[in-house]
């Protein structure tokens, strides 16, 4: 993909930008089948780990390249070895998607990384699904993330099932919704029921319950979940009566505006902007 050896141009010793191009070469003649992985393997040794830092503009060109392109915490070596990995293909998408497994099955954790970020930009995206499908499965939360976080191909191509056993899973291990693309396009029925279940779960062990969690629950939510919010939003943490401000607002029930009024101060943050799920803890 042009727009990634764009970026790389630019941050590249002119050695290391060299070395890259004569793989790629190499590669895209299929001449030598282990080549790909070689490269992938040395990407780290020749061109280095810096973040790439892209600029505004850089994203926004990633973002109009490929939609909803996100490489925020994207190194030099992770865009390398997904650029070698699209040097692959060759018009055929089963020869593509057979190859990718190959790699991945003898990656090592930094190249799955690299390669589960690169899911959006692979063709074939229907044949590479069991391989995303494994990175959400994954124990490793860096391998999970790669898929689960600022990606556009679960939202793209999971099954509901298979987006909400991502969504309770990232609560599950501790990590942040936010990042998730396509979220509340996504929500539905089936999720809310396993998120409440699961929040009754962990209020009866007496454990704490992640502000994120009502993200999914609230446009669905019944008169039982807007009594457990206004709970919250009356003795919960900061951070938790944050959720549930923004969780009452967009419920529709008559009774969560009702309670998210009676604390105008969480109603006029939320109204403003000064809270979003994007900045509560």
């Amino acid at each position: 993909m042009s727009v990634l050896r764009t970026w790389l141009a630019k941050r590249l010793s002119p050695d290391a930008l060299a070395w890259l191009d004569g793989q790629i070469a190499i590669i895209e003649t299929g001449d030598r089948p282990l080549q790909l992985g070689v490269a992938i393997s040395l990407a780290p040794r020749k061109i280095g780990k810096a973040d790439l830092n892209l600029s505004r503009e850089e994203h926004e060109r990633g973002g109009a390249a490929r939609y909803g392109l996100d490489a925020t915490d994207w190194s030099t070596d992770q865009a390398a070895r997904i650029l070698l990995a699209l040097a692959s293909f060759r018009g055929d998408d089963v020869a593509f998607a057979a190859g990718l497994e190959r790699t991945l099955a003898t990656a090592e954790i930094g190249e799955q990384i690299a390669l589960l970020r690169g899911l959006p930009l692979f063709p074939a995206p229907g044949l590479i699904l069991p391989r995303a499908i494994e990175g959400v499965r994954s124990a490793m939360q860096p391998i999970f993330e790669a898929v689960a976080h600022r990606n556009p191909y679960p939202s793209e191509h999971f099954s509901d099932a298979q987006w909400n056993q991502m969504v309770v899973k990232t609560l599950f291990i501790g990590s942040r919704l936010a990042p998730i693309q396509g979220l509340d396009g996504r929500r539905n029925a089936e999720l809310a029921k396993m998120l409440i279940d699961y929040a009754a779960e962990r209020r009866a062990a007496g454990r704490t319950i992640s502000p994120e969690l009502w993200r999914c629950v609230a446009p669905l939510a019944s008169e039982a979940e807007v009594a457990a919010l206004v709970a919250i939003l009356r003795d919960g943490t900061d951070a938790e009566r944050a959720g549930a401000a923004l969780a009452l607002a967009e419920c529709p029930l008559p009774s969560a505006r009702s309670a998210l009024a009676s604390s105008p101060d969480f109603a006029a943050a939320v109204s403003d902007g000064r809270i979003t799920w994007n900045t509560i803890p």
